[in-house]
């Protein structure tokens, strides 16, 4: 991709210094660029719960914290190494469990542990699967894009949900090179407002029109002819097609099959090891965050709150699924995945 397109959010997300991680907050992004300093795994593992990083960032914020348990085991035998980087490897697999970036890049890493683990330059061979993981990831990402810019037709408006980091901004990214004039609409994504922070103004860098809706103008929004088409990221998709994504993007693709507008969810490849969605551990936030918006209480003190992180939509409300291998319909995943 052309750096000069590349959102800021996205270039400056998780910088690696020695014995240090850097994490771009995206709690308080754009109106205020802070970095969140983790020099060790459990520090990291508590800024993704706390949501500092979201999206494709916790997978890459995981590596990282791989690669600084590598560093503090450095003076251990190769026993000691596995034992460190695999109680690393545990605690990162705790934080956030819908999502399997965390779950893939610890994986990778895990894979080659034994037999790097007696090397004299084990830090640094670890450090680079960490990037060779954040490189293919990029790669993938850009195929992906390629895939799902071929959906979009010039002049088309995009309706998307929350933010889908790379696999939007690939997409969009395509479209532009292409010549393709389009634009975006984003719902603002409570309780955190990732589509109001995060993906209009990553859309507004790249020089696109960005119109930013609260949750729920979407479907009038589709019904008053304003929308092309329905575009998100998936955090997992299941071999049976079954989309998990940050809730309430079930309710607009719900919407968008009534009024005949194209869903195409997102996604670097199904996940093999989800057959079907009982396979997968939907997270539960604490309700407390749905009464709270940027750090302020909005709901009466007087209620409780309630909030599922992600929604389950079915495969009949998915037109496309755009993948880094091509696009594809729910009953062609578990045949090429698989």
């Amino acid at each position: 991709m052309n750096t000069a397109v590349i959102p800021t959010i996205i270039r400056d997300s998780v910088l690696r210094e020695p014995g240090l991680v850097r994490i771009l907050d995206r709690r308080v992004f754009p109106h205020s660029i802070e970095f969140v300093d983790c020099p060790d795994v459990e520090s990291c593992a508590r800024a993704i719960e706390e949501m500092v990083t979201q999206s494709a960032g916790p997978g890459k914020v995981a590596g990282a914290a791989l690669a600084l348990a590598a560093e503090s085991s450095a003076g251990a035998d190769a026993d000691g190494r596995m034992a460190v980087m695999t109680a690393a490897a545990d605690r990162l697999l705790r934080t956030r469990p819908t999502n399997n970036n965390i779950r893939d890049i610890v994986a990778a890493v895990k894979a080659s542990l034994p037999e790097i683990a007696s090397r004299d330059d084990f830090v640094e061979a670890v450090d680079a699967l960490v990037r060779r993981q954040w490189d293919m990831r990029l790669q993938n990402s850009r195929r992906l894009g390629t895939a799902a810019a071929g959906l979009i037709e010039d002049g088309d408006t995009i309706l998307t949900h929350c933010w889908a980091e790379t696999s939007l901004v690939d997409t969009l990214a395509v479209c532009i090179e292409s010549g393709k004039k389009v634009s975006v609409i984003c719902t603002e994504t409570r309780p955190y407002l990732q589509g109001a922070r995060l993906t209009a103004h990553s859309v507004a860098e790249m020089g696109l029109p960005a119109t930013v809706i609260t949750d729920g103008m979407a479907a009038h929004a589709m019904a008053s002819g304003m929308v092309s088409r329905y575009m998100t990221a998936a955090d997992r998709v299941t071999l049976s097609g079954h989309v998990f994504n940050k809730v309430g993007t079930f309710q607009i693709a719900t919407a968008a099959k009534a009024l005949g507008v194209p869903y195409i969810a997102m996604v670097l490849k199904p996940d093999r090891l989800a057959p079907q969605p009982a396979a997968v551990e939907l997270e539960m936030r604490d309700g407390d965050e749905s009464l709270y918006c940027m750090g302020q209480r909005t709901a009466t003190p007087l209620a409780k709150g309630w909030y599922p992180a992600f929604d389950i939509t079915p495969p009949d409300f998915v037109t496309a699924y755009a993948t880094q291998e091509g696009v594809f319909q729910a009953h062609e995943l578990a045949g090429r995945f698989g």
